[in-house]
């Protein structure tokens, strides 16, 4: 009577980008000797770690620093409001806002995009909508306009939740 040995070799790697590979090996023969199944279990363990190391040498497609960080929502329009290529990160009606708000309250442009740099670490343009919705916050709150939940900014300044109906 033969006795089936299954053995299975695999092994991931790490790549940069939060990216990984991963190569296996899967072999199953019929051994003739039970007496020797630890021995061949060994040598095939070893025949197996011998190809899947030779092979997972070879990477392909190594993304680089920061690949996928940088997406883009879908039909962000990509333009400015001038119709300039100018590529946002961040949706359109955030883009809208943020210009609105500098538009309105007369700010000045390299003032805002430094303080987006110092908020978030980058340029106005390069903000992706959770930091654009944290810089129009900040804009209001330094600048005054109705906030997005319909209060207006003066009662919560001072601690006091703005009350409905006052």
């Amino acid at each position: 009577m033969a006795i089936k040995l299954i053995a299975n070799y695999a092994k991931r790697l790490g790549l940069p980008g939060y990216s990984s590979h991963q190569f296996s090996v899967c072999v199953e023969t019929e051994l003739h000797d039970v007496t020797d199944i630890a021995g061949e279990s060994q040598r095939l363990y070893s025949t197996l770690q011998t190809a899947v190391d030779a092979q997972i040498q070879t990477t392909g497609f190594v993304p680089p620093d920061g690949y996928g960080m940088e997406s883009k929502p879908a039909g962000n329009g990509g333009t400015d409001t001038n119709g300039h290529g100018e590529d946002w990160q961040c949706s359109p009606k955030q883009r809208e806002l943020i210009q609105k708000i500098v538009k309105e309250n007369n700010l000045d442009k390299a003032e805002v995009e430094t303080l987006a740099n110092d908020l978030f670490g980058h340029g106005v343009k390069s903000l992706n909508r959770l930091a654009a919705s944290g810089l129009i916050d900040e804009l209001l709150e330094r600048y005054g306009g109705q906030r997005r939940n319909g209060n207006r900014g003066g009662s919560r300044r001072n601690g006091n939740p703005a009350r409905s109906g006052q």
